[in-house]
């Protein structure tokens, strides 16, 4: 009986999590976080957006590192047509001290970032969003204030060498969406380091 009681709790456990996490297809809240300038930014913010290329990363990933030339391409390519990058850190600054907040902002100017750096102080959005590796994509297209989850997953399939690349997920999901269709891909596993929390 007991067995069966901890069985129990373990499934119950299990479809929480699940649930908390958004699918393909899902609605996705709204957030308000604050970013390397010191404002708040929220996705209602960008009246004229269609869409939003959200990547949760940080500074200190090898994996997140190895992206973030790639990822100042993919904002400067797509933001003019209406789909901006928006990059969150999730991670712990207890436990990762370089991914403090003052990190954060030098590690902003070092690279010149062109989209916003928000910190998840509270560890709540990517929570919500289902993000267990930095970097992890979610794209979000935008229905008059309606945020649809579109693709999850990793932004290409070379993490290592930009030039090796042979599948641009990000670029063919938005180049889709872009055209009024669904992305052919929508789902693929994202590679990186595990988010830092205390739980």
């Amino acid at each position: 009986m007991k067995k069966i009681l901890i069985l129990g709790l373990f499934v119950l456990a299990t479809i929480g999590v699940n649930a908390q996490a958004y699918k393909v297809g899902d609605e996705a809240k709204d957030f308000k976080l604050k970013n390397v300038d010191g404002k708040h930014i929220s996705l209602a913010d960008y009246k004229d957006a269609k869409g939003f290329i959200v990547i949760f990363t940080c500074n200190h990933c090898p994996f997140s590192v190895a992206y973030e030339d790639r990822i100042i391409e993919i904002d400067k390519k797509y933001k003019s047509k209406g789909y901006p990058v928006i990059a969150i850190n999730p991670n712990d600054p207890e436990l990762y001290e370089s991914d403090s907040f003052d990190n954060m902002i030098k590690r902003s100017k070092e690279k010149s970032f062109t989209f916003p750096y928000l910190i998840d102080e509270t560890q709540e959005v990517f929570k919500r969003y289902g993000a267990t590796k930095t970097p992890h994509v979610f794209i979000l297209s935008n229905n008059s204030g309606k945020y649809t989850v579109e693709y999850i997953g990793a932004i290409d399939n070379n993490y290592k060498d930009a030039s090796e690349v042979t599948s641009r997920y990000v670029d063919n999901a938005v180049d889709a969406l872009l055209q009024n269709k669904k992305p052919e891909i929508t789902s693929t596993k994202a590679i990186g380091c595990g988010i830092k929390t205390k739980g």
